[in-house]
């Protein structure tokens, strides 16, 4: 097992454990795949309940994922199909949610879009509490709900404090889907405005507003963060394949989730017919994690 923990990266991904049998004893994620699985030998003080599972542990296998929310649906999705012995719970605690955004509305967190709205709509982001956050950063420094043409009266002082009005609507509107496009420059920009607002809340003294803007960075980066193991829109049921020196990984993706991988050997020239199949945006994705994926079977290689 030494070997197989040397060979993963230090990187968000989600692992899972099989015993001799080929059976799987547990699926988990990782913001540091090396160091989270090698703990599984060490003080497992804060998981008692897996110490009877380690001496099971025949195989790790693993996926590099492309960021932490990235590896956190993969697990939920992985889960939500078949629930290992091990695991405690199938799928996760997080809510699934949605970021609309509408120019009468403004910015507003749902569950998921509703039939026929033709708002612009977002995600899925997994976390309410992240969602939340996001959603009051946006308000915090692109205020388009003021920019109603009616507010009553706690809005209309509002909106003149924060020195927004109707004018303003088209410039904020397209500020904000920049930023959940994940346009970089408007990113920065969003997070630029929001660090001044934390450090001059700091300087003040007013320690909590400082904190509150803080996590609000932190939930601007979450739903940011590259992920797309989840599809608020399924373009239809894909096969996502990825070859590595005699071993070819197969990723299932079903209703817009990736839910299910696998690996088996076979030649570069079978494997072909396959590789071919691939969608371009999933290339890397699955070449990345063939190389992975023979890495770590070569360290289990007595």
């Amino acid at each position: 097992m030494r070997a197989a923990v040397r060979s993963l990266p230090a990187t968000p991904g989600v692992y899972r454990f099989r015993d001799e049998g080929g059976r799987v004893l547990y699926i988990g994620r990782a913001t540091q795949l090396r160091s989270r699985v090698g703990s599984y030998w060490g003080d497992l003080r804060d998981r008692r309940h897996l110490r009877r599972m380690v001496p099971l542990i025949a195989r790790v296998e693993a996926v590099a994922c492309d960021s932490v929310h990235e590896a956190a649906w993969l697990e939920r999705n992985l889960l939500e199909r078949s629930k290992p012995r091990w695991n405690r719970i199938r799928g996760g605690m997080e809510a699934a949610v949605c970021i609309r955004v509408s120019e009468d509305a403004g910015i507003t967190l749902v569950h998921w879009p509703a039939p026929g709205d033709d708002a612009h709509t977002f995600g899925p982001y997994l976390g309410g509490a992240q969602g939340r956050l996001a959603v009051s950063a946006l308000d915090r420094v692109l205020p388009l709900r003021y920019t109603r043409e009616r507010l009553d009266g706690g809005l209309r002082d509002l909106a003149r404090i924060r020195g927004v009005d109707p004018s303003q609507r088209a410039e904020l509107l397209a500020a904000v889907l920049a930023v959940l496009r994940r346009e970089e420059e408007a990113l920065e920009a969003v997070r630029g405005k929001l660090v001044v607002l934390r450090d001059r809340a700091s300087a003040n003294l007013a320690f909590e507003l400082a904190a509150r803007i803080h996590e609000e960075i932190d939930a601007v980066d979450w739903i940011a963060a590259e992920q797309k193991v989840t599809r608020l829109r399924s373009v239809g049921d894909q096969d996502v394949y990825g070859w590595s020196d005699g071993l070819l990984v197969r990723f299932r993706i079903r209703g817009g989730r990736l839910d299910g991988w696998e690996q088996r050997t076979t030649s570069q020239r079978n494997a072909r017919r396959y590789l071919d199949l691939t969608p371009p945006a999933w290339v890397a994705f699955a070449a990345r994690n063939a190389e992975l994926a023979r890495e770590i079977a070569a360290s289990h290689v007595p």
